[in-house]
């Protein structure tokens, strides 16, 4: 490739990025669902700025270009919520989603006392739930959303030292 992705917090002129990468890593799996009105494909300008504002927002560049990104915070409880892992379809499938994970643990356990890690992915999407298999991620939960589309809920615990290596 001759260039390294390098990986930072995203910065406020990062939002029409991330919301344009955003837009085109779902459109994959709002054809899964056949649903397009999910709301990562719905989300404004505005809420995104927000959560840049307020969160934790991490983005993996190649050179200039914003290739993936993810999102995340922690609750009073202790428990780190990851959200909108994405990576560019041209990125998938060589370890940068993973890089990315691992990122926003480490930077979400830095900033306060994180007990567990929770995310969410549809059932149909059998890459992710790979992915976070992976990682250490186990399914806690499930909550149907429509006839389409269940949510599986996977968590692991950030107090246990096997949660950050990976397993092959």
């Amino acid at each position: 490739m001759g260039m390294s992705v390098t990986i930072s917090a995203a910065e406020t002129q990062d939002a029409e990025h991330i919301l344009k990468l955003q837009y085109l890593c779902y459109q994959s799996e709002a054809e899964l669902y056949g649903d397009y009105s999910i709301e990562p494909l719905t989300q404004s300008l505005d809420s995104l700025r927000a959560e840049l504002a307020t969160g934790c927002v991490l983005v993996a560049r190649l050179g200039d270009e914003v290739v993936a990104s993810v999102r995340g915070g922690v609750d009073a409880e202790g428990t780190a919520r990851i959200d909108k892992l994405i990576v560019h379809p041209r990125m998938q499938r060589h370890g940068l989603g993973g890089r990315l994970l691992l990122a926003i643990e480490e930077r979400l356990t830095l900033a306060g006392a994180v007990t567990s890690f929770q995310l969410f992915t549809g059932h149909r999407s059998e890459n992710n739930l790979q992915l976070y298999r992976k990682h250490g991620y186990a399914r806690v939960g499930t909550q149907q959303v429509n006839d389409r589309l269940t949510l599986v809920t996977l968590a692991k615990d950030a107090t246990d030292p096997a949660a950050y290596t990976t397993s092959a």
